[in-house]
């Protein structure tokens, strides 16, 4: 429940929930979308969005709002004020220099991973990704190397609000199916995804652990899907990752 103290602007609250409801499958909202996304009422969604736009965070059409590329300074000036990006930047941009592909970490937001750092060497996503880029955990091997760092039902409800719906024909979609990909991964200590977030695209995840143990984000290489099995992933990438992986825990204290 949100706490309504005499320290709650209610008006605030309101404003970042209309925000929230953009995304790469919503860019373009109306003021009822908004108000049946927030469970405001009419009035109440078309003076949030009327005052981003206003500020310019939106463009409206008469009918349509889409946010502005300004609304990225509300992100990104705060993950530039992450500690954790600029540490493992440089270990990053090593990493894919020696492995010759893209590498990322990123960190577990309810139900989606968020990109904190990436070292691209080529383009193997349909999608550019970038520091503040999402994709939903459940499918992806970074999601799921933070999944099962968190305690099973913990990770089963987050599972359980996700969209399950199948990216490709490879997707897992059924909550119980994917628990066991988070024990095996429990179990293996990385994550491979093979063609569940996009077809052509495999990826390998390792945790990033700090000092006392503690999973505070994963690390990954994603490649085209040329090997003879996404097992190979492991015999090819997985020395390189281990390496940063353990160079990293002595600097995530």
């Amino acid at each position: 429940m949100v706490n309504k103290s005499t320290n709650f602007i209610a008006s605030l609250a309101k404003g970042l929930q209309v925000i929230e409801c953009f995304g790469a499958q919503t860019p373009r909202l109306t003021i009822t979308d908004v108000a049946q996304r927030t469970g405001f009422d009419r009035a109440s969604a078309r003076r949030c969005l009327l005052t981003l736009h206003q500020l310019g965070y939106a463009e409206y059409d008469g009918k349509f709002f889409t946010v502005t590329p300004r609304i990225l300074r509300l992100g990104m000036g705060a993950l530039a004020a992450l500690p954790l990006p600029q540490l493992v930047q440089p270990w990053l941009d090593q990493l894919s220099e020696q492995i010759n592909e893209s590498t990322s970490v990123s960190i577990l937001d309810e139900t989606e991973i968020v990109y904190l750092a990436r070292a691209a060497q080529r383009r193997v996503m349909s999608i550019g990704l970038m520091p503040g880029s999402r994709l939903p955990a459940h499918c992806t091997s970074m999601g799921r190397v933070l999944l099962a760092a968190l305690p099973e039902a913990e990770a089963r409800a987050l599972i359980e609000r996700s969209d399950l719906s199948p990216r490709t024909p490879y997707s897992l979609t059924a909550p119980g199916e994917i628990m066991d990909e988070l024990a095996v991964v429990r179990t293996n200590g990385f994550a491979i995804n093979d063609q569940e977030v996009e077809l052509g695209l495999r990826s390998i995840a390792v945790p990033l652990k700090n000092l006392h143990g503690q999973v505070v984000a994963a690390l990954n290489t994603g490649v085209a899907a040329t090997q003879d099995s996404a097992t190979a992933l492991h015999t090819q990438f997985a020395g390189p990752l281990l390496q940063a992986q353990a160079g990293l825990m002595r600097v995530l204290a």
